[in-house]
C-alpha cells in the first residue's frame, strides 16, 4: 500500500460544511461523516490539524451589517466555532480517536488554550488538534486562521474541505453556467484575479511561507484520504508556479 504524500496537514472546515443541506446548525449525518473521514487518514499515520469556521451558527459579517460593533459580531464568530470545535472532538472520540480542542481565547473549562509547541506534541503523539476561536483577534478570518496554524506548526498542505464546491472555478458554477474549473493555479493569480478561494490576508500568508493549498468537495465520502495520497482530485492552489 502506498504511503501518504502529506505527513501533517491542516484541514479547513466551512462553518456551512457542517450543516450539510440545512444551512444551520449542526447534521449529526454530517459531523460524523467528516470524523469518520478523519480517522481514516489518521489512521494511516497522518497527524492532522483542524481548523472549524462558525458560519453555520454565527457570521460576524452579518452582526456588523445589523448595526452591531465589528469586534463584538467577530468575538461572536469565534465563539460559534469553539461549539463546532467541540461537537467535531465529541464525534471524534466516539471513534477512538484522540483529540484535543485549543482555543486562541481562554476558556479551560472546556478547551486548552492555544499553545503552538503544546499542539506540536499533541500532534508528534497522534492525537488531533482541533484550533478553535479563530486568531483570537477581531477581522481575521478561520481562512487566515488555517493559514497561521499552517505556518506555526510547519503544515505540508492546507486541505479546503467545500460543501458546495468541488474546486476552484473562473465564477461561482452555481450562477454561471459557463464557469470554467481550474486544476492549477498560484496564490498570486488568485489575489489578482479575485477568486473566492480565501480572503487575501490568508492567500498572502500561504504564499510568503510556500503553503500549498488543495480545495475539494467534503461531500463524497474519501476525499479526505484521496487529498493526503496526493491524487489529482479539486484544485491545487501553490505559492509558487
Amino acid at each position: 500500500m502506498s504511503s501518504p504524500k502529506y505527513k501533517r496537514v491542516v484541514l479547513k472546515l466551512s462553518g456551512e460544511a457542517l450543516a450539510g443541506d440545512e444551512g444551520f446548525g449542526i447534521k449529526p449525518s454530517v459531523i460524523k461523516s467528516i470524523a469518520t473521514q478523519v480517522k481514516e487518514i489518521a489512521e494511516l499515520g497522518v497527524e492532522v490539524a483542524v481548523v472549524v469556521g462558525g458560519g453555520n451558527i454565527w457570521r460576524g459579517k452579518i452582526g456588523s451589517e445589523m448595526g452591531m460593533d465589528r469586534a463584538t459580531a467577530d468575538y461572536m464568530g469565534m465563539l460559534a466555532t469553539v461549539m463546532n470545535s467541540l461537537a467535531l472532538q465529541d464525534s471524534l472520540e466516539h471513534l477512538g480517536i484522540e483529540s484535543r480542542v485549543q482555543t486562541s481565547i481562554e476558556m479551560r473549562q472546556v478547551a486548552e488554550p492555544y499553545i503552538r509547541r503544546r499542539a506540536m506534541r499533541h500532534l508528534e503523539k497522534k492525537r488531533v488538534v482541533i484550533f478553535a476561536a479563530g486568531t483570537g483577534n477581531p477581522y481575521f478570518s478561520t481562512d487566515t486562521t488555517a493559514a497561521l496554524r499552517a505556518a506555526e506548526i510547519d503544515a505540508d498542505v492546507i486541505l479546503m474541505a467545500k460543501n458546495n464546491v468541488d474546486g476552484v472555478y473562473s465564477a461561482d458554477p452555481r450562477l454561471d453556467a459557463s464557469a470554467t474549473k481550474y486544476e492549477d493555479l498560484s496564490f498570486l493569480d488568485v489575489i489578482k484575479e479575485g477568486l473566492a478561494v480565501m480572503d487575501s490576508t490568508a492567500s498572502s500568508l500561504c504564499m510568503d511561507n510556500d503553503i500549498p493549498l488543495m480545495v475539494f468537495s467534503i461531500t463524497e465520502q474519501g476525499n479526505i484520504k484521496k487529498a493526503v495520497m496526493g491524487e489529482k482530485i479539486g484544485t491545487i492552489v501553490r505559492g509558487k508556479n
